[in-house]
């Protein structure tokens, strides 16, 4: 599958037509989506009618945008009009289809591109995996006994199996990097703000992201959807720079980098954790980074990240939802809903002050170094099915597999996954970066 660059400025100079390119998309798609459960709706003939209106501006001397032509998987927590949207449940599930794009997808149609379908995605982007009552289990490319991440577990899938050049994601927690990282694919997690995401949740955690193959293409991705929207009162101004010309251009010599094997508190595997700290390390010496020494161990951000997203999973539902349907959920939701229902308000006043300490410990980090390298997560993909490891290596792991991604979420910093390696049984491992909130 070309990248999501190669296929706009083909069709852009009329060398492709964005029917075509569609057209080799649904035959993948309809080769390996009932082995791997990446898509869970398809419109097909919507895709085409905007792929042809696409392929007539190029005819007509008109630019289409510098997504010309490029089929899209739009993750199915996330609006796009013609489309249902399930969350991911049985609640949710053979609703009509809703009748506006969110921001986000809008502005990638604005640029030309093709939405084909929604992903898969655990019930409410719960968890990191994606298994669901709703639409059964979602594979991995790379090995369809494991999982490809959760939550935008449907779009790693997808982008990973070449079924489109790229899918929309979103990361409340780590939800676009896991994937990224269990796929062998790039993951940005933007800055909090960066892409407008009105109607956010509570906790004010969540990004909208892409997941893709190259740089560029998710620098590309980022020039089209950043900006504010009124809608969305943490928007973030326009960008003032280009990305895609930053990442050619931007001179990292000597910015300075930190590496840590377990922030403290993560069981890490040890074939994992070499894999990473060996990608980091060339990274370090290619882009001519300075490791410097500054350990950094904050306070575990699990409790509080689950504490805090707590509103969040009340805010998906409907009157009459709970506990009147609780039999139609997931286990890892009903449990979430049942064990938050009562909580009193100190609970969620003390989670905000422990989120306040690691907002203060991660500006501390970040007035000495410019890039924090980790492992993105702890294992690399496990069973399709569930459930996270809590073992690792023989050892308790109360993080499980994803202990190091929740931190740029509740503090708001911009953190990417990049591939870092293969394992012995032929599985992906992800590097995460991350930096200082809006150095993105």
């Amino acid at each position: 599958m070309d990248s999501v660059i190669e296929v706009a400025e083909a069709v852009r100079r009329g060398e492709r037509k964005a029917t075509e390119v569609l057209d080799e998309c649904l035959v993948a798609i309809d080769k390996r989506n009932a082995e791997l459960n990446a898509f869970v709706h398809l419109d097909p003939e919507a895709a085409r009618r905007q792929a042809a209106a696409v392929d007539a501006r190029v005819e007509r001397g008109e630019d289409p945008g510098p997504l010309a032509g490029v089929p899209f998987g739009v993750k199915d927590l996330e609006d796009c009009a013609g489309m249902p949207t399930s969350q991911g449940s049985l609640l949710y599930k053979g609703r009509p289809p809703v009748e506006d794009d969110s921001v986000h997808v809008a502005r990638l149609r604005a640029a030309g591109a093709v939405p084909v379908g929604k992903t898969a995605a655990p019930e409410f982007g719960s968890t990191c995996f994606t298994d669901t009552k709703a639409w059964g289990t979602t594979r991995n490319p790379w090995d369809p006994t494991r999982t490809p991440g959760g939550s935008s577990g449907g779009s790693a899938a997808a982008v990973a199996a070449g079924l489109v050049p790229f899918c929309t994601a979103s990361d409340g927690g780590g939800s676009t990097r896991i994937p990224a990282a269990f796929a062998g694919l790039l993951g940005l997690k933007p800055s909090y703000g960066r892409i407008p995401h009105p109607r956010s949740a509570v906790s004010m955690t969540s990004v909208y992201g892409a997941l893709v193959t190259t740089v560029a293409d998710a620098a590309r991705h980022l020039d089209v959807v950043a900006g504010p929207d009124d809608l969305d009162k943490a928007s973030l101004p326009p960008p003032t720079v280009s990305y895609e010309r930053a990442i050619e251009e931007l001179d990292v010599a000597g910015l300075r980098a930190s590496w840590s094997d377990d922030m403290g508190y993560a069981v890490v595997d040890a074939e994992v954790l070499a894999i990473a700290r060996e990608a980091a390390d060339a990274l370090v010496a290619g882009a001519g980074l300075r490791l410097v020494d500054r350990p950094f161990a904050p306070t575990n951000p699990l409790q509080t990240w689950l504490t805090s997203g707590a509103c969040d999973l009340w805010q998906d539902l409907e009157r009459g939802m709970w506990p009147d349907r609780a039999d139609e959920m997931t286990s890892l939701v009903r449990l979430g809903l049942d064990s938050s229902e009562k909580w009193p308000v100190p609970r969620f006043a003390f989670a905000q002050r422990h989120r306040q300490q690691l907002e203060e410990e991660a500006a501390a980090l970040f007035r000495d170094v410019d890039v924090l390298l980790t492992p993105t997560t702890a294992t690399p993909a496990f069973a399709a099915e569930g459930p996270m490891p809590m073992q690792i290596d023989g050892r308790n792991a109360p993080a499980g597999p994803v202990p190091f991604t929740m931190l740029a979420n509740l503090c708001w910093n911009a953190a990417v996954s990049v591939p870092a390696g293969i394992t012995a049984d032929g599985l992906p491992v992800g590097l995460q970066l991350t930096c200082r909130r809006h150095a993105d």
